[in-house]
């Protein structure tokens, strides 16, 4: 069932409470497009940055040593 216009509007509606006082449809409309603006701005600034790339180092670099053999004994602690 296509939506209608209406129901398009109404998910893309933008809901204002007013607090105080009695802004004219002038002020209101100067507000929206403030805050719009800002939003947008913010939205477009806001990407996550790529993983950083691995250098030439890190890929052909090797460990200095292999890894401690826990299971072979040192030392006069040999028992």
């Amino acid at each position: 069932m296509p939506a209608s216009d209406a129901d398009m509007a109404g998910a893309d509606a933008v809901h204002i409470d007013i607090r105080r006082g009695n802004p004219t449809a002038e002020e209101l409309a100067a507000v929206i497009a403030v805050v719009t603006e800002a939003y947008e701005r913010e939205a477009a600034d806001a990407v996550v940055e790529d993983a950083p790339l691995r250098s030439a180092w890190e890929v052909s670099a090797r460990g200095i040593r292999e890894p401690l053999r826990r299971d072979v004994a040192w030392g006069r602690f040999a028992g």
